[in-house]
């Protein structure tokens, strides 16, 4: 829809105005292509094409609150209100993987990648190599339960290579996943799947020195409204409301004098670690989430075979149980198993035993439980030969090579690689190989037993019967013996795949148990009793060892990530409650230096300037009203030494008539301004407008920081205040009341704008200048 337009060249093009089923709260660009994610009021994400197609619709269960795509655009990760973290596939939306991070709503979402190649020491190109495919087939998937289309049990396809590809980050730049919640907490993720780190900003401190003393500052209260990682991984803003307080000798919090402390903060992070471990982060990384990958497959292995033998028992259980309400029945003081014993030895059979084979269970019905049986013990050996196994086996390669990688303790030792760790976890993988095997002997033994048994009462009932039983396989009467004695009442392989509440010990003679020790003195090994635990007991072992030896990286990371710079900017109503139900527009995004050019790439050194964009509530300065503010260099000026500032700011009136909804740093250091009208009387053309600037060009000013903190920075600006017209600046009028969010695109030049009335515009933003001037 279309309005008239004077004569000088729009800015815009207007490529749809199209209406909405439901509201947009989230709108996401995909970096790489031209595929708009949107979130609706009621917590379903839709994928829409640039012409406005849409691809797929999917509903998490849950309340969406933040959204993010991966910087190479095949995947996007789902911030939910209950913490979870879930990552889906771009193709089509399916569930790819789900991390919980969180204990409270996920509220913002930044997923960076490293700008640079991974590069060796002597600054050569490099590129991970997972050994793991020399020696071993691709890993297995999560087994079905049998009966179960595809789609049935929520895993991924066969034909799906997208969680595949998700785990084998091999071939993709470092990258870090970073999440907030509303609690204060951000959590890092490389490559979105193996967490790496945590910090909370209510526990970062920020020492400064005041003319009286030493002192330590920190945020209190806070509630975080952006995170933004830089493009090199370095440092993260971190963009909250709350108290600036100080911290005193006994820790407690001190409030400032002279200050209304509560308001919007900027913190600069130190993530350098992340740059300068990036490669052994990789590797780690790589094996570590392959690792919790297969470990899903054990996982979901143990519990598939462990429902379908009990499936199976239950239906040998069902039918045998009445043999023994018969014998009661005719007032007979014997067992099923002793009943059985007589029928075996050759003596006359009892009216119960006889009245069970002929007319309760009968030929159909050992038949109907002897292929019930035959056919889960097929099932559970495919299991174990298809999945089990297989992912056990890669796992102890995987964990072998942490191990490895954890020697070299001048590299590793760093990042929290911890060796006697991983040497437990190594030992616990061994182990459990080492069960799936028994498992393994243990199953063909019992299905052998029960086919045995099977065959003998086929001939049983067959003679009862006075019919042929020529025809029937042979059966062994030694082993229908074992069978009565041993496995009649008793289940061994439940046994070693059920977790059970009472702590059960498999029995070994001692003998056995002599061996064992005798091997412990030729090494590899230490514990002399996983014998007699069970495979789902060592499964257990196991993954508390990796929960341990996975758990001291993301400890150390985790310390060594420290506040660095707090910048006060502006005070908010003295309440918490308001200023957290506040929305304030912000943007946070990183440009090239160009005077940091030729600064070596193989150092951690920023070669980026960062923006900060932000609405100023009216509320906070009597004397700055309806204004936005640009502040730039605030990472760099915290690499600095104190005094030498190179923080710059600048604050922008928003033209008369218009307030400021949604605002978004574009390409080349630009901003995007979305506006309304002040007061709306009609519905009539020009309730809003979108505006770009270039922030560059703009009159910086350049603020003072002093060695104290107790100061909004923005109060500085009020007599610099540069005032914005709308036939001053690249804009265009939009027929519609506009609401947040704005979605731009700066890989695209594409904007998309929704209406307070359910409705969506897409414009195409005018990207080269030269064009304009010309047609000027």
């Amino acid at each position: 829809m279309e309005t008239d337009e004077s004569s000088r060249v729009l800015p815009f093009q207007l490529q749809f105005d199209k209406p909405l089923a439901s509201q947009i709260k989230i709108a996401e660009w995909n970096p790489e292509k031209d595929l708009l994610a949107m979130v609706t009021d009621d917590s379903k994400i839709l994928l829409h094409r640039f012409n406005w197609q849409r691809l797929w619709t999917i509903t998490p269960g849950r309340g969406i609150t933040s959204l993010c795509w991966r910087p190479d655009g095949k995947a996007i990760a789902v911030g939910l209100d209950d913490g979870t973290l879930s990552l889906h596939d771009v193709e089509n939306g399916k569930l790819l993987r789900s991390l919980k991070s969180h204990c409270s709503a996920i509220i913002c979402l930044n997923w960076e990648e490293d700008s640079q190649l991974i590069t060796d020491d002597y600054g050569h190109t490099s590129k991970y190599e997972d050994r793991t495919s020399r020696f071993f087939p691709p890993a297995p998937r999560v087994p079905r339960m049998p009966g179960l289309v595809s789609g049935d049990n929520g895993f991924m396809d066969d034909s799906e290579d997208s969680f595949q590809e998700l785990s084998n980050s091999s071939h993709q730049r470092f990258n870090i996943l970073c999440s907030a919640d509303k609690d204060g907490n951000i959590c890092f993720s490389i490559f979105g799947i193996f967490p790496i780190g945590k910090v909370n900003i209510h526990n970062l401190t920020f020492p400064t020195s005041h003319d009286r003393a030493e002192t330590t500052n920190k945020v209190s209260k806070a509630s975080i409204h952006k995170v933004a990682l830089s493009k090199d991984l370095c440092r993260l803003i971190v963009m909250s409301s709350g108290d600036l307080v100080e911290v005193g000798d006994d820790l407690g919090e001190i409030h400032m004098t002279g200050l209304n402390e509560h308001g919007l903060h900027c913190l600069a992070l130190n993530t350098a670690i992340f740059w300068n471990r990036k490669n052994e982060l990789h590797q780690v990384a790589q094996q570590a989430s392959n690792i919790e990958d297969l470990t899903e497959v054990v996982r979901a292995s143990l519990s598939i075979m462990c429902r379908q033998w009990s499936d199976a028992m239950n239906t040998f259980q069902e039918k045998f149980s009445s043999l023994s309400t018969l014998i009661l029945n005719h007032g007979l003081d014997s067992s099923p198993q002793e009943e059985f014993l007589s029928l075996l030895g050759g003596a006359r059979t009892s009216p119960p035993l006889h009245q069970f084979l002929v007319n309760t269970l009968g030929e159909v019905g050992v038949k109907r439980i002897s292929k019930v049986l035959s056919g889960a013990g097929k099932e559970l050996q495919r299991i174990v030969l298809d999945h089990l196994q297989p992912s056990v086996e890669v796992i102890g390669f995987r964990i072998g090579e942490l191990r490895g990688l954890s020697r070299w303790r001048a590299r590793y030792h760093g990042i929290g690689l911890d060796e006697s760790l991983l040497n437990n976890a190594t030992e616990k993988a061994g182990m459990l190989l080492v069960q799936v095997e028994r498992f393994m002997r243990v199953l063909s033994s019992v299905v052998q037993q029960y086919s045995n048994f099977f065959n003998w009462l086929l001939k049983c009932i067959k003679l009862l019967m006075s019919e042929p039983s020529d025809q029937l396989l042979p059966y062994n009467s030694e082993l229908v013996i074992i069978f009565l004695k041993f496995l009649y009442e008793q289940d061994p392989v439940k046994q070693l795949l059920e977790v059970s509440e009472t702590e059960y010990e498999v029995e070994i003679d001692l003998e056995t148990m002599q061996r064992v020790r005798e091997l412990v003195q030729f090494g590899g090994f230490s514990d002399t009793e996983y014998l007699r635990r069970t495979l789902a007991k060592e499964f257990q072992l196991m993954e508390l060892s990796f929960k341990e030896a996975f758990q001291m990286p993301f400890t150390t990371i985790s310390r060594k990530i420290l506040c660095e710079d707090i910048l006060p900017l502006f005070p908010l109503p003295s309440l918490p409650a308001s200023s957290s139900s506040m929305r304030i527009p912000t943007s946070v995004s990183y440009y090239e230096d160009s005077s940091r050019a030729s600064v070596s790439p193989y150092t951690c050194q920023n070669q980026f300037i960062d923006y900060i964009s932000f609405q100023v509530p009216d509320e906070c300065f009597s004397d700055i009203v309806n204004c936005i503010c640009i502040v730039r260099g605030f990472m760099h000026d915290s690499c600095l030494k104190k005094g030498c500032s190179s923080l710059e700011a600048v604050l922008l009136c928003v033209p008369v008539d218009y307030q400021c909804v949604d605002l978004s740093l574009y390409k080349d250091s630009q901003i995007v301004l979305l506006l309304n009208k002040a007061t709306n009387t009609s519905e009539s053309a020009g309730d809003g407008c979108m505006m770009i600037l270039r922030g560059r060009d703009l009159p910086y000013v350049s603020i003072t920081r002093s060695a104290s903190v107790d100061a909004w920075r923005l109060a500085q600006l009020k007599d610099l205040v540069t005032y914005l017209g709308i036939g001053d600046e690249k804009a265009r009028t939009i027929p519609h009341s506009v609401i947040a969010p704005l979605a731009v695109s700066s890989s695209r030049g594409v904007a998309c704008v929704f209406a307070a009335r359910k409705r969506a515009l897409v414009y195409i933003l005018e990207e080269d200048e030269d064009e304009v001037s010309d047609a000027e």
